[in-house]
């Protein structure tokens, strides 16, 4: 009889590292290599690289919730999200939902749109933009994997 608890944290730590590290090989490998594109190319570009990346994205946070989910009752750590020494479940969530809501609904129903009128009008501005967006959710990951990582081995109890 498999552990499901290890199979799930299996699935969840090779979800992350899908996730997040494909959001920091766009953001620090892919949209710096773009800047030595013409500007209104890099960003035609950038809208076929980004979706591919989107649909293995969405597949990843979704495997990553249900694990998660998974292990915080399975372990029975559900009651921890109330104690700010377990902040970092929290920002752990936190990063989840922001991923889903705009993966699953901003994106398709009007950051997109939205995106690409921006595009149209001023492509240098757009990309600079994306760049600059790509940064602060890296950012927000690196802080969020490095507390989940720290606080899952004792360091802030």
């Amino acid at each position: 009889m498999p552990d499901w608890p290890t199979v799930a944290r299996i699935v969840h730590v090779l979800g992350v590292v899908h996730w997040i590290g494909g959001l920091a090989f766009v953001t620090f490998v892919i949209l710096p290599g773009l800047q030595e594109i013409e500007p209104s190319r890099r960003l035609a570009l950038f809208d076929t690289l980004e979706r591919r990346f989107a649909r293995q994205a969405r597949v990843s946070t979704l495997l990553v919730g249900v694990s998660g989910f998974y292990m915080l009752q399975a372990y029975g750590e559900g009651g921890r999200l109330a104690e700010l020494r377990f902040w970092w479940l929290d920002a752990m969530i936190g990063l989840w939902a922001l991923f889903i809501v705009m993966l699953f609904v901003a994106e398709p129903l009007f950051l997109h749109a939205w995106f690409a009128d921006r595009a149209r009008r001023d492509p240098d501005r757009a990309f600079r933009v994306a760049l600059r967006g790509h940064r602060v959710l890296s950012a927000i990951a690196l802080i969020t994997i490095l507390g989940a990582v720290g606080g899952a081995h004792g360091m802030f109890s």
